[in-house]
């Protein structure tokens, strides 16, 4: 009785816990910062003589494609390409703007069919979808100096790949001549240096920018222990702000060394990021253009002036790809990219949640498959907490062998609550039992729970990881049909009755653990307590599987530890002979004459 009531209990104050920390703490901490970044912003002192640049955000804010779209293919036929092709990536660069918008992910698929498409990234501006990373100049305000812009066409050839890098020129016609080379690494990181070589007469003053840009409204998760949205990190700050603040609110530029900043997916990041010495302004910036709208993350440089027959030259990178968490630490640390792996959501508990997730993959590269690992985590951590779950579970057992006797207090004592309560304490305290003991297992699984639920949901390690059987990704539901008898009744369940064989032996194990534990003196709370195993097979029909197989392992392990105890500890003679003289001695409750008082009492 105490361990369900306990379980529901913990839920419901770590769901509170979480909610109140999301209102209190979290949402209090990101206005300050924001109000921070503000103020810095606009107490910042302006250099003397300093150039004002002529356009932010950059001259193609307004962009967001042509009135008639196209599908993707056709969208890529509309601009000259290069092609670009390395061991994670397909793609290719538009001469049309040299914006890099066509990118797609290569070890990465739709769905855990092998054949079905890959995860296609960016996509082209003519597209009914357009996603994209651009680069360039911004002259200084006032300048009627000729830059390229996003309808600019560059010259270029050769194929973009690992080991070779592409270059592209625009000459604008006035002397000056504009030159981006990009190069790719292994992965998903691009470099790209622009030049610009001054031929002209006079100098020309430039600022530098990049942006990544998106139209239309992505579909998201839409929970709130997700982030998916514009994203960076900026004056060693992270920002997160969802397509609805966006929309609603506009957000206050910040000045910043170096940094970060994209827009991120579930799984997959583009973020352009600056030279990590250099001096950036960061905007997050939403345009609606018609009925469409586009969202767009940049950074703009500090002014360099180019003199007559010189040449200045600035450097970018973009990360375009999968959010790995190895990838992005490595980048962090080898690039001096700072908080690079906060793109992947680790949350408030990231204290619990990362370490977690950094065991998981650990004991992965060990076993190769993430199901076994979890498996294995789940013996860590029974381990770990096995003496306070001992003391919990022989506490439960000395909770029942006193059941009987409990119960005939509970009879004995019916009209005085207050004997009642005394009786019971001078049980417990003579039997030496706690009777809050049986929460504390539950009260560790909880954080444990969330935990590894959150690695499960936001993790891409996790995606598409398969396990044994049927299960052939354990960040998503079980996807048997119970209920329709595996496909054989021709009858497809709507989702909230999709109930996979998983929870099913997840319900059979919760009701067998709550057979070893003291059952509700109360028959309404008896007859409650019956449904909850069915109630947590249907509540957890729908949490990734991999969730689903801890709570089972861990339900099993459990009832296996009670059974250990229960075979070290029978019910001591005496308590079980006390419970048999007090339930014979228990008199059949008399009618009360005295006017529902208690006998004795006046």
């Amino acid at each position: 009785m105490l361990e369900n009531r306990n379980l529901i209990m913990a839920i419901a104050a770590s769901i509170l816990i979480l909610l109140g920390f999301q209102f209190f703490v979290d949402g209090p901490r990101q206005r300050q910062r924001q109000e921070e970044a503000a103020i810095a912003a606009a107490t910042a002192p302006a250099a003397t003589g300093a150039a004002t640049p002529a356009a932010v955000p950059p001259g193609d804010a307004a962009l967001v494609g042509p009135a008639q779209l196209l599908d993707r293919d056709s969208a890529l036929g509309q601009s000259q390409r290069i092609p670009i092709e390395t061991a994670k990536l397909h793609g290719s660069i538009a001469l049309t703007g040299g914006r890099i918008d066509d990118v797609t992910l290569r070890a990465y698929r739709e769905t855990v069919d092998p054949a079905s498409p890959e995860i296609k990234l960016f996509s082209p501006l003519a597209s009914r979808t357009p996603y994209y990373a651009e680069f360039g100049w911004t002259a200084v305000q006032g300048s009627a100096v000729k830059l390229p812009g996003a309808d600019s066409v560059w010259t270029g050839a050769g194929k973009l790949t690992e080991a070779t890098p592409v270059t592209l020129t625009f000459d604008n016609g006035e002397g000056l001549v504009f030159t981006r080379t990009i190069a790719v690494d292994a992965n998903y990181m691009f470099s790209i240096e622009d030049r610009v070589q001054n031929n002209s007469g006079a100098p020309v003053a430039l600022f530098t920018r990049a942006l990544v840009a998106r139209v239309e409204t992505p579909q998201t998760e839409g929970l709130f222990i997700l982030h998916e949205g514009p994203i960076g990190v900026l004056a060693g700050q992270l920002q997160e702000h969802d397509y609805q603040h966006l929309r609603e609110e506009t957000v206050p530029e910040t000045k910043s060394k170096g940094g970060w900043i994209g827009i991120t997916d579930k799984y997959w990041l583009a973020a352009v990021i600056p030279d990590q010495a250099a001096n950036v302004t960061g905007r997050f910036d939403h345009a609606k253009i018609g009925n469409r709208d586009r969202y767009e993350t940049s950074y703009l440089g500090e002014a360099t002036t180019v003199a007559p027959g010189a040449a200045g030259t600035v450097s970018h990178r973009l990360f375009a790809g999968a959010k790995i968490v190895d990838l992005l630490q490595a980048y962090r640390d080898n690039l001096g990219i700072n908080m690079f792996e906060y793109a992947v959501d680790f949350g408030w508990f990231f204290f619990l949640t990362k370490p977690i997730f950094l065991v998981l993959d650990f004991l992965y590269r060990q076993v190769g498959n993430f199901g076994v690992a979890i498996l294995i985590l789940t013996l860590f951590i029974k381990g770990l907490f096995y003496p306070l779950a001992n003391k919990s579970y022989r506490a439960m057992n000395k909770m029942k062998d006193v059941q009987p006797e409990m119960m005939a207090l509970r009879e004995r004592f019916a009209d005085d609550k207050a004997r009642q309560q005394q009786e019971l304490m001078a049980l417990y305290k003579r039997e030496k039992i706690n009777p809050l003991a049986g929460c504390l297992p539950i009260l560790v699984q909880i954080p444990v729970f969330f935990s590894l639920y959150k690695v499960l949901y936001v993790t891409i390690e996790m995606r598409h990881a398969p396990f044994f059987g049927w299960i052939q990704d354990l960040s998503a539901p079980d996807p048997t049909h119970v209920l329709n008898l595996f496909g054989l009744i021709p009858w497809d369940p709507p989702s909230f009755l999709a109930l996979g064989v998983w929870p099913v032996l997840m319900g059979i194990s919760m009701w067998l653990q709550q057979k070893m534990n003291p059952a509700p003196p109360d028959p309404i709370q008896q007859r409650v307590f019956m449904f909850m195993p069915i109630i947590f097979t249907f509540f957890l029909a729908s949490f990734p599987a991999g969730l689903v197989i801890y709570w089972t392992w861990n339900n099993v392990l459990s009832i296996a530890q009670q059974w250990l105890i229960r075979r070290q500890e029978p019910p001591k003679p005496a308590v079980a002979a006390a419970a048999a003289g007090t339930a014979k001695a228990t008199p059949a409750k008399p009618s009360n004459p005295t006017g529902g008082r208690p006998p004795g009492k006046r």
